[in-house]
């Protein structure tokens, strides 16, 4: 299991990224597994720095499991931030045109939408959100 901890700030999505392309290289992952794991990366990641801890800075935690014999990936992102369960979130209608939607919700819907199954907890004073992708999704 590869583990990163890192200051929550926008600007080490890049170094976050990096580190989940660097565990997932021996899958040769197709093209449209990247595009999607890169958005659900970033969002979780960017929602942690920009509300986890506000208006402070705090870390978070990314644990990778990857599984090269079933092409699995389990990702683990955890911080100490408020208490926040993004998975009680009403989904947007996206039916609606644009300019009626709701601002926000988005991502955390195509993040849903993305993965095999997504998790949460609040243990011990720490939000514990849990993604889990097969290669062949």
């Amino acid at each position: 299991m590869a583990e990163l901890v890192i200051d929550a700030l926008v600007e080490n999505l890049d170094k976050v990224q990096d580190f989940v392309h660097n565990s997932i290289a021996d899958l040769n992952c197709p093209k449209k597994f990247i595009f999607q794991l890169d958005l659900v990366v970033e969002e979780i990641f960017v929602n942690i720095a920009e509300y986890a801890y506000t208006p402070n800075v705090g870390s978070a935690k990314i644990l990778l499991d990857v599984d090269v014999d079933s092409k699995n990936i389990s990702m683990t992102f955890i911080d100490s931030g408020f208490e926040y369960n993004p998975l009680e979130r009403n989904d947007p209608d996206i039916n609606l045109a644009l300019e009626e939607r709701q601002i926000g919700g988005l991502g955390i819907f195509l993040t849903k939408n993305f993965v095999d199954d997504i998790s949460y907890r609040y243990v011990d004073g720490q939000n514990i959100l849990q993604i889990k992708k097969s290669v062949t999704n």
